[in-house]
């Protein structure tokens, strides 16, 4: 999904609120005015869409999310990939911009969403029990996944892909509001490019490349 817009379009009812309740504040209590206008300005820094330059390279898997890598380990992903596989964890702060970018080209042929807790996203058992949404691509055969993962102060995952829908790589497919921790799951064999402690870039930090045989 591609949005062109500075601030993502999730973010339009709380600045709409906030700006009402800012001007509001300001005929009735003009000492007030900051609260919902500090607030506003938030809102408009975490829903940011910044531009970002999508590689062209050849066979390479772009990280789905701003953030800094928190764990890289070992599965096996019975859902998707059904395989051995490796889980890149990726924690996003509230200074992070919050929107997910599709990895790779392909198609949307998994999608599936798991009610859960609230643990702070950063806990290392949050992936197993925090409330998730999973989104696997496939192109030609090969297949990752995507995870979403709501935090401790993150309380909506949102995802605007359907299966069946066509993706191109650095394309939008969603957001979780209010700090959050991405997944991308490869299958085992594709080389990992970062590193546990990596900050990276959505749509724009090489996650992993596909090897030749893909």
């Amino acid at each position: 999904m591609k949005q062109s817009s500075i601030i993502a379009r999730d973010a339009v009812p709380f600045l709409v609120i906030l700006a009402f309740l800012t001007v509001v504040a300001f005929y009735i209590y003009p000492w007030l005015t900051f609260i919902p206008g500090i607030l506003l300005v938030f809102v408009a820094f975490f829903f940011r869409n910044p531009h970002r330059t999508i590689p062209s390279d050849e066979g390479i898997l772009v990280s789905p999310a701003d953030g800094v890598v928190m764990d890289i380990s070992d599965i096996y992903e019975d859902r998707f990939i059904k395989g051995r596989a490796v889980k890149v964890s990726i924690f996003l702060s509230v200074f992070n911009v919050h929107l997910n970018r599709c990895p790779m080209d392909g198609i949307i042929a998994y999608r599936s969403y798991r009610q859960g807790k609230m643990v702070p996203a950063f806990k290392s058992h949050a992936s197993d029990i925090n409330e998730k949404n999973y989104v696997g691509i496939e192109d030609n055969g090969f297949r990752i996944m995507v995870t979403q993962i709501t935090g401790f102060i993150a309380r909506r995952i949102v995802c605007w892909v359907n299966q069946g829908d066509r993706v191109s790589r650095g394309d939008l497919f969603g957001l979780i509001k209010f700090g959050s921790c991405t997944e991308i799951i490869l299958p085992e064999g594709v080389p990992v490019l970062v590193k546990k402690g990596d900050k990276v870039v959505g749509g724009e930090t090489f996650i992993g490349r596909l090897q030749n045989e893909h």
